[in-house]
Parts: C-alpha cells; structure tokens; sequence
C-alpha cells in the first residue's frame, strides 16, 4: 500500500492554526512558547528542503511536544470549572482545537518520519550511541594461515638483523 504524499507546509500551518486556537483560553504560555518553537523549526525544514537536520529536529520536537501536551493539560484542564458562563463556549472551542492538535501529533509525526527517510535520512535514528553488528564478514578466520606472507616472523625484525618498521 503506498503511503500518501503530505506536503510538509500542510502540517506546520494545520498545526499552527490549531496551536493559535487551542491558546485562545486556558493554555498557559509555556504551552505556547514550546508548540510555536517546534513550528518555527517547522518552518525551518520547509524553507531548506535537502536539510536532513531540520526535518530531524521537527520530528523530535514533534514527539517532545506530544508528552508537554499531556502534562500541560493535565495540569490546567481541572481550572476549566472556574470557567464563566460567558467564556465556556470559548473555552470549550480552545480545548477541543488544543486536543485535536494532540491527536493529529502522531499522524505527523509518521508523515514527517517519512519525509525524513526521502531526504536520505537513516531508517533507523542513531544517536551516536556504540552498536553492536553481526556482520562476520569483515573478521578472517584464525584457523587459515596466510600463506602468501612467507614464514612467519613474530617480532616484526627485517632478515639481516636491522629493526623493521613497526606498523601501528
């Protein structure tokens, strides 16, 4: 099954407008400074488009933003009953765009993992971590001599008793 074709521009507006909806309210501005900052750098991986880094970064602050998100409103969602009568239905559009925001997280964040891989990015992220491999096929056995060196000279010495080069 092919995977549909979503313009990078699509998603940092969508979730822009989402982001300038779901603040209109409640949302606290730590809120607001951390989903903007993450769109800028959106904005950033659309205007350089052979930027690996960029789209990267995205997708990072992406997935950083779908754990702020849920800590935000779990933390300011039970001031809601302080809400004026006047203001709840203003209240009641800023959480379901701030929600719908959230739900859309993941389904961007695939897309954009996608956008990444066509850039050139790796299929897997690595972090600069050590890994371990299981490709022998560099690895010569110790059970087959290497006959074409001649006979074997453990000390490294040239034949008329001078010290040979030593090989690091």
């Amino acid at each position: 099954m092919e995977i549909p074709a979503i313009n990078l521009k699509a998603i940092v507006l969508v979730h822009w407008l989402l982001t300038v909806w779901g603040c209109m309210a409640w949302l606290p501005s730590s809120f607001a400074w951390g989903n903007f900052s993450v769109l800028a750098v959106g904005v950033w991986a659309v205007a350089q488009r052979d930027s690996i880094d960029a789209v990267l970064m995205f997708l990072i602050g992406m997935t950083v933003t779908i754990l702020t998100d849920i800590i935000h409103f779990g933390i300011y969602y039970p001031l809601s009953e302080l809400v004026v009568d006047r203001n709840r239905d203003t209240f009641r559009f800023s959480a379901g765009m701030a929600i719908l925001s959230l739900l859309l997280k993941p389904v961007s964040c695939f897309f954009v993992y996608q956008m990444y891989r066509e850039r050139g990015g790796d299929y897997n992220v690595n972090f600069g971590f050590p890994s371990v491999t299981r490709n022998r096929d560099a690895y010569q056995s110790i059970d087959q001599q290497d006959q074409s060196s001649g006979p074997a000279n453990p000390f490294n010495q040239a034949q008329d008793g001078k010290p040979a080069v030593r090989s690091y």
